[in-house]
């Protein structure tokens, strides 16, 4: 692996404009070729193997039309008179009606229902809502038509009522990240700048870290419509190909600017930076690819989709780390080295530094070390035990948007259920009498504990189908709400004795449980797989029983630390101002099986880098003492650089407006955190001292039969490696600058 990747580099080096110039037509032909691909299709919530979707699929069949009407656009205008009056009220039953009536008068509205006529007005009398349906889908309403919409909510605001929209039409597209999110790339330019001490050095990993990105991005804009990605599917490709595009390219420069240090020339130096730094390159983008695959054992479309997305973002990543990295040394030579090195005032490897030091400081009291480090990690993790998965919904927005107020309006009117009411699909096809058997089971469930009430039932034209709707007494996000779908769904297999029809439970409040559950089942067997397939890598990278598994133990007391973390902020509320969390509430169903694979394969980045140095010095002849110092004198300030990168880009979206974006950027922010910090930087150096030798164990019989990887670059240390190049090029590198 290192000879061929040796080879590779100066290759590349050699050959840079040539490399250079396809990267940017490969750039331009994909971009050419993304504005000619068809729209990529719209997101899909549909999920095989939970109960709502099975009632959803129901619908679909017995109900002609339901999925034509499914995804098309609505808004719930709600009304709150003012304190002492009632909607009903003649002037505000006047203002209303007009509001009712301009906004009929939209060239995409299908219809409209005043509350008067629908019943849809509180038993106070306080809180009124009339509901808007468009013709076109959300993403697909006009400006105009939203306009026409809130000149008309801002006529009845003059008169004196409370006006607000529920529902997508009038909601704000939050930004990923915003401003803060352009900070977080700013703070990783500085993080580069200090680390290399060059402009060139610190501009050349954004510089490629961009073009990787912008090549996965019309990429799946291209390949969109063919193999289904959405937008959503591009969302963590970028943020993932940006933080390990930086993080690839700082690996190889770093790298090479320590082999410049060692007197070699700038192609040799390319070739030996790119045959060993780049050998770690592809093993630990080969964890991340492994990680992000790994999400379709889940079984949920859109997480499959973006996790191809991801993984093929990071193979770019990849690719560019080792082709266009050291082309792009080869056209700036010398400019990408401190002016130390320039001068010939720094050796590498004669220094002794802040990784050095604190390696040291770990193999004096490694014990004491791990049990801290253990405890700390433990001490964060344990939040998660109160851990409970929901999907946010208009109540964890910002009360400055119409649509939260819209949704506290109708939860103080109406109470806290009415934002979730459940749908209930009557299958009476198996019954004697369907009428009968359908008016049984609204009688059984209208009278459950924790429902305040039951519509009344719309059968489909064949009879043998009905629908109808509950409303629970509690909140959606409630435990207590999650309690009574159960209840409800236990009494199915006695009403199915009693009646000979049988019913589904769905809707929106059904579908986030459902989902959740089906979240928490899928997360062990996928933590097994994705551990498990790692393990078999770095077993082969390191040649070591041990490493593998420690690396596995650390990476899970990270994560759990992390996911701690989350709950401890988003769902208990500690230091949600800092952040700007308007409201705490469960944990995005999604969000750990996803931080989950993401931290995984960027905590293998730490360790494929950290300890590969290490076990580099031990096979050339170290002590395992002195390999674990060697490895952080080498290894430890760019990986201390490459974490504060990613916790930069990251952090970026936690500015979000977004509580779901919001979530991602701060779990994973504090995930890199946990890992580099406290994991790589504590735990591993600590068990790697108190193993010693035993760390580098592995039975014979395995030894024989696993393949021989050299990612240390042992076939590096003689032969042509080892050549001198001519001193011209060291002139013709001096002339490019």
């Amino acid at each position: 692996m290192a000879a061929l990747l040796y080879r590779l580099g100066r290759m590349a080096f050699r050959r840079r404009w040539l490399v250079a110039a396809l990267w940017v037509v490969v750039l331009g032909a994909v971009g050419f070729a993304s504005t000619k691909a068809p729209a990529p299709p719209d997101d899909t919530a549909s999920m095989n193997g939970i109960e709502a979707q099975s009632a959803y699929d129901l619908l679909q069949r017995r109900f002609p039309g339901t999925s034509d009407n499914a995804d098309t656009a609505s808004a719930k205008i709600v009304f709150v008179a003012p304190e002492g009056q009632k909607v009903t009220a003649s002037d505000n039953r006047a203002t209303i009606e007009k509001l009712v009536d301009t906004a009929s008068e939209g060239s995409q509205v299908e219809a409209t229902v005043s509350p008067f006529r629908a019943g849809a007005v509180s038993k106070s009398g306080s809180t009124a809502y009339a509901i808007v349906t468009y013709k076109a889908k959300s993403k697909d309403v006009t400006d105009s038509t939203k306009q026409h919409l809130q000149t008309a909510v801002d006529e009845a605001r003059k008169a004196g009522l409370t006006v607000d929209v529920g529902g997508p039409v009038l909601a704000a597209q939050a930004a990923a990240g915003g401003s803060s999110e352009a900070i977080g790339i700013a703070i990783a330019a500085l993080v580069l700048l200090v680390t290399f001490g060059s402009m060139t050095a610190a501009g050349l990993p954004l510089l490629t870290a961009v073009l990787g990105v912008g090549l996965s991005m019309v990429s799946i804009m291209a390949l969109g419509s063919t193999f289904g990605l959405s937008t959503t599917s591009s969302s963590l490709a970028s943020m993932l190909g940006l933080a390990v595009g930086i993080d690839y390219a700082l690996f190889v420069v770093s790298r090479y600017r320590e082999e410049r240090a060692k007197d070699r020339g700038p192609q040799e130096a390319a070739g030996v930076a790119v045959g060993t730094a780049g050998s770690a390159v592809v093993f630990a983008g080969l964890t991340v690819v492994i990680a992000l695959a790994g999400l379709s054992v889940v079984g949920v479309p859109t997480l499959t989709k973006m996790g191809l997305s991801a993984a093929g973002a990071v193979v770019i990543a990849v690719l560019v780390a080792l082709t266009l990295v050291p082309a792009l040394l080869g056209l700036f030579p010398n400019a990408v080295l401190s002016r130390r090195i320039r001068k010939g005032k720094q050796k590498s490897g004669t220094r002794r530094n802040a990784g050095t030091r604190w390696a040291r400081f770990v193999l004096r009291r490694p014990l004491p070390v791990l049990l801290a480090s253990v405890a700390v990690l433990g001490a964060l993790a344990l939040p998660v035990m109160d851990m409970q998965l929901g999907m946010p919904g208009d109540e964890s927005k910002s009360t400055a948007t119409t649509e939260r107020r819209a949704y506290d309006e109708l939860a103080e009117g109406f109470g806290p259920g009415f934002n979730g009411p459940l749908t209930v699909v009557v299958d009476a096809q198996g019954a004697k009498d369907p009428r009968t058997a359908v008016t049984a089971i609204t009688e059984e469930i209208s009278d459950t504990a924790g429902v305040v009430s039951v519509s009344n039932a719309r059968f489909n034209p064949a009879g043998d189908t009905a629908l109808f709707t509950a409303t629970p007494s509690t909140a959606p996000t409630s435990e207590k709400t999650k309690d009574l779908v159960r209840a409800i769904r236990g009494e199915r297999e006695s009403l199915r004795s009693e009646t000979g029809a049988t019913f589904l439970v769905s809707g929106t409040t059904a579908v986030n449980i459902d989902v959740a559950q089906k979240m928490q089942s899928a997360l062990v067997p996928y933590l097994a797989v994705v551990v498990g397939l790692a393990f078999l890598l770095l077993l082969v990278i390191f040649r070591s029983v041990l490493v593998p598994l420690k690396a596995a133990v650390g990476f899970l007391l990270s994560v759990l630390a992390a996911l701690g973390a989350v709950v401890a902020v988003f769902q208990w509320g500690w230091a949600a101002d800092l952040i700007g969390l308007q409201q705490t509430g469960p944990i995005m169903s999604t969000m750990p099986i996803m931080m989950v694979g993401i931290v995984f394969g960027l905590a293998m980045d730490y360790e494929v880098f950290l300890v590969s140095r290490m076990r580099e010095a031990y096979i050339h002849g170290e002590r395992p003492a002195d390999s674990v110092v060697s490895g952080f004198r080498h290894s430890a300030r760019v990986v201390v650089a490459a974490a504060l990168i990613m916790i930069a880009v990251f952090s970026g979206f936690v500015g979000a407006g977004l509580a779901m974006i919001k979530m991602i950027g701060f779990s994973l922010a504090v995930a890199v955190l946990f890992d580099a910090f406290l994991v790589r930087m504590v735990f591993v150096p600590a068990v790697l001292a108190l193993l010693a030798k035993r760390a580098w164990w592995l039975p014979h019989r395995l030894d024989r039969r696993l393949p021989h990887v050299d990612i240390e670059g042992e076939a590096l240390t003689g032969g042509r490696a080892a050549t001198p190049e001519p001193a011209v090029d060291k002139a013709a590198a001096s002339a490019l600058n």
